[in-house]
């Protein structure tokens, strides 16, 4: 069986014939085609905790598929889907239509609703066609599936639910179908109503519809984990705006901050990218106050180090309680020993976690793999960060002990040859091959095309090492702990000086993507050293070039920067990392060249970003192809893209930090803020922004004495109006 976390082949397609619909809760998620439908054969069906419940369901009448007219998503877990059933021979209309509304969220409830516009009675037969295979994500992912039926070793039982409920009614008839594997058992209830016949595969309906009016059914189905039958979250006749989901939903859409701008498409992506946010989180049962965000759906609808960590860290602008939980979370599951299994070690920080075989609901079942370079100095950033916006000071001291256990792991495992740079390489062959955030196999390369061999030293993994060294350096400071406050700051210092030596490939102009096994520059053009700019870790007289390069031709699409130059080897426009361009890799880049001073071109491809999400509805996708603007006046997409997906929606966030050069130091009693706006903006105002513990409200524009104002701020904070540039963040500061 192939690992999931090294699965180098294509991914499924989710509708071959394009339009599907991805409703999701937290890990329950529901893939269909346009008409509500999942078809068996596919990668659709209804999802829960990286198991496949449902994977065949269709709704016909008259044993005819109804004729799709619109699929509408009331919210990022619930949809309505609008038919007609097929007209008859020498009629150009019909007179039914039929209506289906979904909720997922721990299964899914479906109420199904025909309407008649007759002026007679209309009598139909209404058929539920569905089937399970209990297949793992993976497996559906990759193509390896089968058919989704037929399986001999799923039973089904009917139980027609002789007797009464609790409050005197017949209970519903139950069709259940179960699965086990060793000790391992899975199940799936699927509850209705009022049908005329109950078997395993089909549910049918006798219905005379009235005329002008209708009739209706709901189905419930929940999953059944180790003999454990859990009912769906939304029930067949009780209230929705009363469900967990939908009232934190509703709470989410309450506290973030608003925007109000004259740039349409700023207002728009802005505004989409905090929902889909709002719609990627996760609450652990074991601990729901403390609230994480998913990677992407479908496929990642769990927890990662690395795309978690940078996604609260482009969110901190509208809530710092993603920080808080994910950085709780990711502490709660650090590496305590070593297991080349699952490439744990002491202190290191977790890539993925998957649920396939947990006992529960809580994340503390899930299974684990820690193959990753970079999220264990992530979580020593983000959590210095969190410091510099003033909000959780008592939780940030309780992690304290996590971030130095991480820098345990820096020093010791991840530098593991003692040379201050730190590699990766993994611990058997079922581990990833490339274990930075380009982790595809193919994913760092030489210019000549040439594919990079570990153990290798990423340059965006030493970005992120010398920002943990910095904000190590800082907490030390804070405790009046001097003798590690000027360790940390001298290893940054080393750091530093090495990097720009070892990495500078002088006559080319920009940095290696990495150093290979023997030390050797890999000396491609990538995204990867826009991420070094970002942390300070480039010397300013190289910054320059380095931002000629990324904005050159060959790295600039129009819409983003390609992950690969296109004149580099081995691109290709519609790779997963060699060429695509990522959002919140153009993001991270376009921060970086603002630190830098360079604020026309990180302008320039945020607003290139903007243009691309507003092109597709105000939603950024994980990624799309390099093609360039010039050739196609949309971007085009990648085919297995996820979306919502997390760091991608929380890339507009960063933008707008960027434009608004927001850089807040509250422990040092500063802020700086100094927005550079281009012309097509002429007024800005956020409101609500979570700063200091207050509510902080930005507004730019001429109307605004000084052309800019900050308001809600604790007195003492010093407001600097002046943009803080990479100096005051390094180890000489």
């Amino acid at each position: 069986m192939t690992d999931p976390w090294n699965f180098d082949g294509p991914v499924t397609h989710l509708d071959a014939g394009g339009g599907s619909v991805t409703l999701v809760d937290e890990s329950t998620f529901a893939i269909s085609a346009g008409a509500g439908d999942m078809h068996a054969g596919t990668a659709q069906g209804l999802f829960v905790r990286d198991t496949r419940i449902l994977s065949h369901f269709e709704v016909l009448i008259d044993g005819v598929r109804a004729e799709p007219l619109a699929a509408v998503n009331d919210d990022p877990f619930s949809a309505t889907f609008v038919s007609r059933t097929v007209p008859g021979p020498g009629h150009a209309d019909s007179t039914l239509m039929v209506f289906r509304h979904r909720h997922v969220g721990r299964g899914m409830r479906e109420e199904i609703t025909v309407r008649n516009f007759s002026e007679e009675s209309t009598a139909c037969t209404v058929e539920v066609v569905l089937a399970t295979d209990f297949a793992d994500l993976f497996a559906v992912k990759e193509g390896r599936a089968g058919s989704g039926t037929g399986r001999s070793d799923i039973t089904a039982e009917v139980d027609l639910g002789k007797g009464h409920d609790d409050d005197g009614e017949p209970p519903a008839p139950t069709l259940t179908y179960g699965y086990r594997r060793g000790n391992l058992t899975r199940g799936v209830e699927v509850r209705v109503a009022g049908a005329t016949s109950v078997a395993p595969g089909l549910i049918s309906y006798e219905v005379l519809v009235p005329p002008r009016g209708e009739w209706s059914v709901c189905i419930e189905v929940g999953p059944v984990i180790d003999g454990v039958a859990f009912p769906p979250t939304y029930r067949c006749g009780g209230p929705e705006d009363q469900v967990t989901p939908t009232e934190r939903l509703a709470e989410w859409r309450r506290q973030v901050p608003q925007i109000e701008t004259d740039h349409p498409v700023l207002k728009q992506v802005v505004a989409k990218s905090a929902e889909d946010l709002g719609a990627l989180r996760i609450f652990d049962p074991d601990f729901p106050e403390r609230v994480v965000v998913a990677a992407g759906a479908p496929w990642f609808m769990t927890v990662f180090g690395r795309d978690s960590l940078l996604t609260a860290w482009m969110a901190l602008l509208v809530d710092p309680d993603l920080a808080r939980g994910v950085l709780q979370t990711l502490a709660r599951f650090q590496g305590s020993e070593v297991d080349p299994r699952h490439e744990e070690e002491p202190g290191r920080i977790l890539h993925e976690m998957r649920f396939g075989d947990a006992a529960s609901l809580s994340l503390g079942g899930g299974s684990i793999y820690y193959g990753t370079a970079d999220a264990t100095p992530l979580f020593v950033m983000l959590l210095g960060e969190l410091r510099r916006w003033g909000v959780a000071r008592e939780l940030v001291d309780e992690l304290l002990p996590n971030a130095h256990r991480a820098m345990e792991w820096i020093e010791q495992f991840g530098d593991s040859d003692g040379d201050g740079y730190v590699e990766y390489h993994r611990a058997t062959d079922r581990g990833l091959a490339n274990q930075g955030w380009k982790d595809s196999w193919d994913g760092i390369r030489y210019a000549d095309g040439r594919i990079a061999q570990a153990p290798i030293a990423l340059a965006e993994v030493q970005a992120y090492t010398y920002g943990a060294y910095l904000a190590s350096a800082h907490f030390a400071y804070e405790v009046g702990d001097m003798a590690t406050y000027d360790r940390y700051r001298a290893k940054a210092a080393h750091l530093k000086e090495a990097f720009n030596r070892d990495f500078w490939l002088e006559d080319k102009g920009w940095f290696a993507v990495g150093l290979d096994a023997d030390k050797r520059p890999i000396d491609s053009l990538t995204s990867n050293i826009g991420h070094c700019l970002w942390t300070g870790i480039i010397d300013e007289e190289k910054a320059g070039l380095v931002a000629e390069a990324l904005l050159s031709p060959t790295m600039f699409s129009g819409w983003g920067v390609r992950t690969l130059a296109t004149d580099n080897g081995g691109y290709n426009p519609i790779s997963y990392h060699c060429g695509s361009v990522w959002p919140h890799d153009t993001a991270i880049v376009a921060a970086g060249l603002a630190r830098y001073g360079f604020d026309a071109a990180a302008q320039k491809l945020i607003f290139g970003l903007l243009d691309a999400g507003a092109a597709q509805g105000g939603r950024l996708p994980e990624l799309f192809s390099g093609l360039d603007r010039s050739e196609f006046d949309v971007p085009v997409g990648y085919p297995t893209s996820c979306s919502p997906q997390a760091w991608a929606a929380a890339s507009p966030l960063l933008c707008l930090r960027t434009l608004l050069r927001l850089d807040p130091w509250i422990p040092y009693g500063k802020i700086w803020l100094s927005p550079n706006l281009p012309k097509g903006i002429g007024t800005l105002k956020v409101e609500g922004i979570p700063l200091a513990g207050s509510r902080v409200t930005i507004e730019v524009g001429d109307h605004v004495p000084g052309g800019v104002s900050i308001t809600g701020l604790p007195p003492e904070i010093e407001i600097v109006h002046a943009p803080r540039r990479p100096l005051t963040a390094t180890a000489e500061d």
